[in-house]
């Protein structure tokens, strides 16, 4: 129940209805006891910047999640940010100072790696493909590339962005091969879906990858996607029949709470 002092936390984007943070975080705060809650907040973009301003002033709110399509716009809004939400140019948290003061950090990447290590995935040496070049999926890249991964393919429908996230890892991680999207998947660890293809689809609904691609997977890949809705989407059920063990989104999001939380300050990191 939400009490005049029950100290809040949000999640901000549009649409908002598909997102899973309000009931994980929720869930968590009822069985440990916490009075805090987290809130679902569908802004407008023409609402942005008096959010934001709101924001700073909101006593009782202790920091937001940001998912799409706000991640990139509101890093230019922070105070401060770590040095990947900077490299990025997106955040997908931020937290409110006592003083108001907001400060950003993109946690995507940090999340997804901790469900795939749930599932003995370890990037070291592995080789992987990342599906889409948006907050997420930068994130992810990102991630892969400090976990210690030998060599990353990018793909998306922009070639422009490819370009720009190529030249970023490539400065960040001279030792990281970074390639565009092979012709087979047979070598590879690790694809990704960090687009929102699949998003409220049928069972026969679009892939990120064309089926004659997607039939060069190997049964060791690990094929994950961020798309939470439906938990199991055209891409991930084709990979099963593949015989590849799969990652949902709702496995990442579940994975990335601590993340979240622990920058915000109102849960620890390992939970």
């Amino acid at each position: 129940m939400i009490q005049g002092s029950t100290e809040l936390v949000a999640i901000v984007g549009s649409p908002i209805a598909q997102v899973k943070s309000p009931e994980n975080f929720n869930r968590w705060f009822t069985d440990h006891q916490q009075n805090i809650a987290m809130l679902a907040i569908d802004l407008q973009h023409s609402a942005l910047q008096d959010f934001v301003k709101a924001l700073r002033g909101w006593q009782n709110m202790r920091g937001c999640v940001v998912t799409v399509p706000y991640k990139q716009v509101l890093a230019s809004h922070m105070d401060s940010l770590s040095d990947r939400a900077k490299a990025l140019h997106c955040v997908n948290v931020i937290r409110r100072e006592p003083d108001g003061r907001l400060v950003g950090d993109i946690v995507d990447g940090e999340g997804f790696l901790n469900a795939a290590r749930a599932q003995g995935f370890s990037a070291q040496n592995k080789q992987a493909l990342v599906i889409g070049t948006g907050g997420v999926g930068s994130a992810i890249a990102y991630s892969l590339c400090e976990a210690g991964v030998s060599r990353l393919a990018i793909n998306d429908l922009s070639q422009e962005r490819v370009e720009a996230l190529g030249n970023l890892l490539r400065r960040d991680f001279p030792d990281v091969v970074i390639d565009l999207c092979p012709a087979s998947l047979s070598g590879l660890d690790l694809v990704v879906n960090a687009s929102p293809v699949g998003m409220d689809a049928s069972d026969d609904g679009p892939m990120p990858l064309p089926a004659a691609l997607m039939e060069t997977l190997t049964s060791t890949t690990l094929v994950a996607d961020v798309v939470t809705s439906p938990v199991i989407t055209p891409f991930l059920a084709f990979a099963r029949r593949m015989g590849c063990p799969i990652q949902t989104g709702p496995q990442m999001a579940l994975a990335q709470l601590g993340n979240l939380g622990h920058f915000m300050g109102v849960t620890p990191l390992q939970i």
